[in-house]
């Protein structure tokens, strides 16, 4: 009984967390609002080939119902894998000079996943993180809300310096706020300086925290870092922090092309159109003379059940393979899975899903892949140097 009565109580709580996240207030006039933009409203953001992708207070209060009626998520049969990270090699990476803008390094590209959404990317010349969190729990608050199951791959103090933090939207799973003071505070202690990518909108909440080296970018736009351009693209989401501001800044993938790596981040997403428009947007910038299509693409395969409520906001596997085809990748690596504990599938089952899908769509195995969190994969240079 008491572990019953407790388990309503943490229900309780996630909803309480899910209902700050996903109801919607009176929203703010949008000051972005350009009438002649498709994914630009009066009051905020749209996706291109959806409408509204979130779910209303009854269906989450009747997925809540039903994922505690069933005993959802059940528990992970194996434990989310983990490598002990190469400090050396991570922190041996060669950065291109402050004013450079060759785009280029004397040190191969490589990946290095911290969980979730997080990886440091190291190519031409930057270090680069995606969507970085480092606290225990993907919340507003410590006290309750999703909890990590495996401590980050690379603790922020051992990370190398970060050239780059790329933001995809500001849920608190992908927009963490005592990470992002703490990866600012850490670049003003070691004399240096991290740029903040933010899809437009966010700007105001860096400044609010004290960060202002940051850029914010609409769809398609283009911010470039010492030769390595940064392009927001268009994915399927949607955006909130608390009750009154649901969509009123934008949510983005970005697409990365510097001259020796093209990778792409695909942040948090359902499956529309948008990743085939990326490859033809791209078209130009990725002949097979011009080296080709993104080397690798790193892309969402968590976080997906029940499909009636997630459907239109989180792909699951199959649809992840079907993003790396679109996009045209010679290869992908599956992130978003076996860290923080968010929808109704086991923590490890993203990674086997993904190998029936694998199968399904004829993929072979090292063109989509998982990592281990802490783990580096080193990734071979372009083939040409231009980008």
């Amino acid at each position: 009984m008491r572990n019953r009565s407790l388990a309503l109580v943490d229900i309780a709580r996630t909803a309480m967390f899910l209902v700050a996240m996903c109801v919607a207030g009176m929203a703010a006039a949008n000051p972005y609002y350009d009438p002649s933009k498709p994914h630009h409203t009066p009051d905020g953001f749209r996706n291109h080939y959806a409408g509204t992708v979130t779910k209303g207070f009854s269906e989450l209060l009747r997925w809540q119902w039903e994922s505690w009626r069933e005993g959802l998520p059940k528990p992970a049969r194996t434990p989310t894998p983990q490598v002990a990270p190469d400090l050396p090699r991570i922190q041996g990476y060669v950065r291109s000079a402050p004013d450079s803008t060759a785009g280029q390094s004397d040190s191969p590209p490589a990946i290095t996943w911290l969980g979730h959404a997080s990886l440091l990317v190291q190519a031409a010349g930057l270090n680069v993180l995606t969507d970085p969190i480092f606290s225990e729990r993907a919340s507003p608050v410590q006290l309750f809300g999703p909890k990590r199951v495996v401590a980050p791959g690379v603790a922020l103090e051992s990370l190398p310096p970060v050239d780059v933090v790329i933001i995809s939207h500001n849920h608190y799973d992908h927009l963490d706020r005592a990470s992002i003071v703490g990866l600012h505070q850490k670049a003003m202690a070691e004399g240096g300086r991290t740029l903040f990518l933010v899809p437009l909108g966010l700007k105001p909440w860096f400044e609010a925290q004290g960060v202002d080296s940051v850029v914010e970018l609409d769809w398609w736009q283009q911010h470039s870092v010492r030769g390595v351009d940064f392009v927001l693209t268009p994915v399927q989401h949607w955006s909130a922090r608390g009750v009154a501001d649901r969509s009123t800044t934008l949510w983005g993938g970005w697409a990365v092309l510097g001259r020796d790596l093209h990778w792409y981040f695909g942040g948090d997403t359902g499956y529309s159109k948008d990743f085939a428009d990326t490859r033809l947007r791209l078209a130009s910038r990725q002949t097979e003379a011009l080296g080709g299509g993104f080397d690798v693409a790193l892309l969402p395969i968590g976080a997906y059940e029940p499909r009636w409520f997630m459907r239109e906001q989180h792909v699951n596997p199959d649809e992840a393979v079907q993003m790396h085809l679109d996009l045209g990748a010679k290869q992908s690596i599956g992130m978003h899975w076996g860290t923080f504990a968010l929808t109704d599938e086991p923590l490890d089952q993203a990674p086997q899903d993904l190998v029936l899908a694998r199968r399904t769509l004829k993929v072979p195995e090292d063109r989509f892949s998982v990592m281990a969190v802490g783990e580096t994969r080193a990734l071979p240079p372009r083939s040409t140097a231009k980008n």
